[in-house]
């Protein structure tokens, strides 16, 4: 998959309550990073919202020690900053956490109130002047990526990002099928679910299969939300070895028959549905 122009690991680095513990803990986060940029995942995806700025401030720590046009750093910002001066401040504020002059892709975190033009035409000027290269979206569904569309500049959304795992895949019904069409990136969130073990129960299936090829069930679930190649997945990483874990699950591949099996436990969407969100 290609990013602005750059091609894009197979896998990302969900940042979510990380930089949120204590001086142990936060290195061990620290590490998993940098284990991670050091074995070719070049995509870190962060958000102002995630411990107020902590996620940022400790990934900022991290990249100051590597060449910046090696990876790509995405953040989001608040639906309540989503006007075109509380954009610019959310950003300079975010950049500066960062330790970074840019950053590749600049999200809307989730729909809020203010007109779609505004948030546009702010984020339109913020790359204008440099500090971001692309923007795009989350938590959108298809009307909202419909609306977002015939808005003015709205097709110069690069990316869209939604909950998908093997038990949420709403999105295969009509979002990522619009989003190819209309050469939209699909970025999807929590492969294992959340970490109140929400949205995702591992069923038997999947412990005997990830038994039968060797893995652990979270590879399993990993390797399926990649199992196409056509979009990217970023699991939350807090250890080096979970990383690890994460890095082998993208040479895992299935058989037809495997797919079918799980297909039946966890069904593909056959009509339109809310989309889930956490």
């Amino acid at each position: 998959m290609t990013f602005n122009h750059q091609n894009t690991s197979a896998i990302g680095i969900g940042t979510w309550h990380l930089g949120e513990g204590n001086q142990t803990k936060t290195e061990s986060e620290m590490q998993a990073i940098k284990y991670g940029l050091d074995r070719g995942i070049n995509l870190i995806d962060t958000a102002e919202m995630y411990g107020d700025g902590l996620s940022e401030t400790l990934i900022g720590k991290v990249i100051k020690n590597y060449q910046r046009d090696n990876f790509q750093l995405v953040s989001k910002f608040y639906p309540f900053h989503a006007t075109p001066k509380l954009i610019e401040q959310s950003l300079k504020n975010s950049l500066k956490r960062l330790q970074t002059d840019y950053l590749d892709l600049y999200l809307l975190h989730w729909r809020g109130n203010t007109p779609l033009t505004e948030t546009v035409s702010g984020l339109e000027k913020m790359v204008q002047a440099g500090l971001i290269k692309n923007w795009g979206v989350s938590n959108f569904d298809l009307d909202d990526l419909k609306e977002l569309s015939a808005t003015k500049d709205g097709s110069h959304c690069r990316i869209n990002e939604d909950l998908y795992n093997i038990a949420s895949r709403g999105i295969e019904y009509s979002i990522l099928p619009w989003q190819k069409e209309h050469g939209m990136s699909f970025v999807g969130y929590s492969p294992f679910g959340s970490d109140g073990g929400q949205f995702l129960k591992i069923k038997p299936i999947i412990q005997q299969m990830a038994k039968d090829k060797g893995i652990t069930p979270y590879q399993l679930l990993l390797a399926w939300v990649i199992r196409n190649h056509d979009l990217l997945s970023i699991p939350k990483t807090a250890s080096v070895e979970h990383m690890q874990s994460n890095i082998k699950a993208v040479d895992v591949q299935f058989t037809t028959d495997e797919l079918q099996l799980l297909d039946q436990s966890y069904p593909k969407p056959t009509s339109e549905t809310t989309l889930e969100t956490i």
